[in-house]
């Protein structure tokens, strides 16, 4: 059984992001941002009901989910940034009402199977082009891959995932051979090297100062 791979390129994940949204298929939407934005399986995505996301005495939007996981059996807590709290209050304007769940299958009124969801993340996948296939779990990975590759450390990534340590993050990740080249082909301790961060801080002190001289002048 091949082991599923994040999606490592940024061009594509913003094509997947878009996919549906373009289409205003927006439960479909919020699905896949909600895989790539909070670090949740889809067992857990799925179980989550519009008033984990919303308050609704206050009728506002939470900054956090309180959730209690499924697989772990651990009590988690889950910020949503913006991208999650956008795709929200699109798919809000029709569906939110207390108690229904967020991803929900409109015929039944409960949350869409698991092997729904993954058509939903596989077809998108397959209509922008990917030459792999994807699933909710590969988006989870995506989350953890470019947390690493923007200096996330192992232990925070381990918490958040809520694996049993670090070691088990390291595989989880999908590192490849080529992100250890490229961490190696970007090092440079050379004279050059320091002589061009100097000059960019006296670039940027000579921009300050102009500005400064033109806001006087003003």
């Amino acid at each position: 059984m091949a082991v599923t791979q994040p999606i490592r390129n940024n061009e594509d994940i913003i094509a997947l992001t878009n996919y549906y949204l373009n289409l205003k298929q927006y439960r479909n939407h919020v699905l896949i941002v909600l895989c790539i934005n909070t670090a949740l399986r889809i067992s857990d995505i799925l179980s989550l009901t519009w008033d984990d996301v919303y308050d609704f005495k206050r009728a506002c939007f939470r900054n956090s989910i309180d959730i209690f996981e499924g697989k772990t059996k651990k009590s988690k807590i889950i910020a949503l940034n913006q991208s999650v709290t956008d795709a929200l209050e699109q798919l809000a304007l029709e569906f939110l009402h207390s108690g229904n769940p967020i991803i929900m299958n409109k015929r039944t009124g409960f949350a869409i199977s698991r092997v729904h969801a993954f058509r939903i993340v596989r077809s998108a996948g397959e209509f922008i082009g990917l030459p792999y296939h994807i699933s909710p779990h590969s988006l989870r990975k995506t989350l953890g891959y470019h947390s690493w590759k923007n200096n996330v450390g192992e232990l925070v990534l381990s918490e958040l995932f809520n694996h049993s340590s670090t070691a088990t993050t390291r595989r989880y990740l999908g590192i490849t051979q080529d992100d250890l080249d490229a961490v190696l082909m970007g090092l440079d301790y050379s004279d050059s090297n320091v002589n061009k961060s100097k000059n960019k801080e006296v670039e940027k002190e000579i921009t300050i100062n102009l500005n400064c001289v033109l806001v006087m002048l003003l």
